[in-house]
């Protein structure tokens, strides 16, 4: 079980970061004055956590890569998810919840098509269609906007482990105590800023200012930093 940090300043709170830029800034702030750590590689998962990523990127003077993990979405419900799948078609499914969800073999098989040609379509765009550079021996930074479930980080942390990284580090802004608990198990550390452990969650209560990001922003964000990296 990896160690989980927060500022106990912002526990429980709501509205505590102006925008994801902002969250960023202040979480790229918190690693640098609790952590150690070498020459990171910032993994974000779009398309909330790419800003975030980005000023963790230029905090730690490093590339941002985008890691495109997606949730398997419920049928009727496709803003909650019952698992996750990573950019190298890996599967992990939350099975009490599919199980009390009584989701049929059919509709979880579907559910996988999908998400399987949004992650081809997404690497596509986002990446040219590579999948992301070694983590092999890497101190990795994993990161996006929130935990809700954390199935979709925990996939992704599942794919980063199968390249035989140094270390991971999840760095979240917000999330909540179970979701944060679930991937702290597969991590060193998590850093999670504001810690919730009130229910009903949502990862937008923290922002006072929030919006979907359109795939353009995501975009233009990429070629931001990649023009920090080259100098």
């Amino acid at each position: 079980m990896g160690r989980i940090l927060e500022d106990p300043s912002l526990h429980n709170r709501t509205m505590v970061f102006l925008d994801r830029t902002d969250a960023g800034v202040k979480l790229a702030a918190f690693i640098q004055a609790h952590l150690e750590l070498d020459e990171p590689m910032v993994c974000a998962i779009p398309a909330g956590g790419i800003p975030v990523g980005l000023e963790l990127a230029r905090a730690f003077g490093t590339s941002l890569v985008p890691a495109v993990v997606r949730k398997l979405k419920i049928p009727w419900n496709p803003e909650a998810g019952f698992g996750a799948m990573t950019w190298d078609g890996r599967i992990f499914l939350n099975q009490p919840l599919a199980s009390q969800l009584r989701l049929s073999q059919d509709e979880i098989r579907m559910a996988e098509e999908q998400t399987r040609e949004v992650i081809r379509q997404r690497l596509e765009l986002f990446a040219g269609g590579a999948p992301p550079p070694s983590f092999r021996g890497r101190t990795v930074i994993l990161t996006d906007d929130g935990l809700a479930s954390g199935y979709t980080m925990l996939a992704a942390i599942e794919a980063v482990l199968s390249d035989k990284p140094g270390r991971i580090v999840v760095a979240v802004p917000t999330g909540s105590k179970g979701a944060v608990s679930l991937v702290a198990a597969k991590s060193e550390s998590v850093v999670c800023l504001n810690l919730k452990d009130r229910y009903p969650f949502a990862v937008a209560d923290a922002y006072r200012h929030w919006h979907d990001l359109p795939d353009k922003e995501v975009l233009e964000i990429l070629r931001l930093a990649e023009e920090i990296q080259g100098g």
